[in-house]
């Protein structure tokens, strides 16, 4: 059974009308970059809660949480209304794999995120700790609109502190943006766009993609980069170039 603590919401970021960051003040344990928590709210007598993947830095004492609001959902909703000094519950202990502590050696480390899955990304490169060993790192943060890529600024100033290592690109799907990729993801792999906007190759020789977001995206592109780049799942006991992460 897991271990909850009270938090305090310290401030709520609305970056659209659906699209929002939470800040909270909770006793939780320390955790590693890429790890999630779980937030929960007590109502009508149940503890209603979901995972959500920390956004800061793991020496960050303030907890950032990038979500969207699931208009038909139980807790997106409520969360989203939610002010300064609300309470709400945290996980104590993190969770999850998706770390870099997971990843075999490589000389190119790809970041592929669609929508609120950019968060785990973020956590791991402002933290900053084991990227070292790698030559490149490429973070692509793919949306339906710019108005979605909430966190670019951010990604842009991590660019710059990363001096020439760190290529990003965003990807919009339904609309046409200067300096962003139009299209899905796994297309635009397909088709060699983003290799060639970011100047990195793509191979199974020498780079590892980590995958995270929509269940579909992650799906298509991991049969896309097994069928076209040979490079296939990434286990503890058979090391391989892919981990994934679904949010569903």
């Amino acid at each position: 059974m897991a271990e909850w603590v009270n938090g305090e919401i310290i401030h709520v970021e609305h970056w659209t009308e659906s699209l929002f960051s939470l800040y909270v003040r909770a006793p939780v344990d320390a955790f590693t970059a890429g790890q999630f928590a779980k937030l929960g709210l007590e109502m009508n007598g149940e503890r209603v809660q979901r995972a959500y993947s920390y956004v800061n830095a793991p020496n960050n004492p303030n907890l950032e949480f990038y979500l969207v609001t699931v208009p038909e959902g139980k807790l997106s909703p409520p969360l989203h209304a939610m002010q300064p000094g609300d309470q709400l519950m945290v996980t104590k202990e993190a969770a999850g794999f998706f770390v870099l502590d997971e990843i075999p050696p490589c000389e190119t480390l790809w970041m592929l995120a669609t929508g609120t899955a950019l968060g785990p990304f973020l956590s791991i490169l402002q933290f900053g700790e084991g990227l070292e060993r790698f030559k490149d790192i490429v973070l692509v943060h793919a949306a339906r609109y710019a108005r979605d890529l909430s966190y670019l600024p951010l990604m842009l100033e991590l660019q710059q502190r990363y001096s020439g290592k760190l290529h990003i690109q965003t990807v919009v799907s339904r609309e046409t943006v200067p300096g962003s990729l139009t299209g899905r993801v796994p297309a635009l792999i397909a088709d060699g766009s983003l290799e060639q906007a970011v100047g990195v190759a793509l191979s199974a020789e020498n780079g590892h993609v980590m995958l995270c977001g929509n269940p579909q995206m992650v799906r298509d592109t991991q049969q896309l980069l097994k069928e076209t780049r040979e490079m296939r799942k990434h286990l503890r006991r058979k090391p391989g170039h892919i981990t994934s992460e679904h949010y569903w």
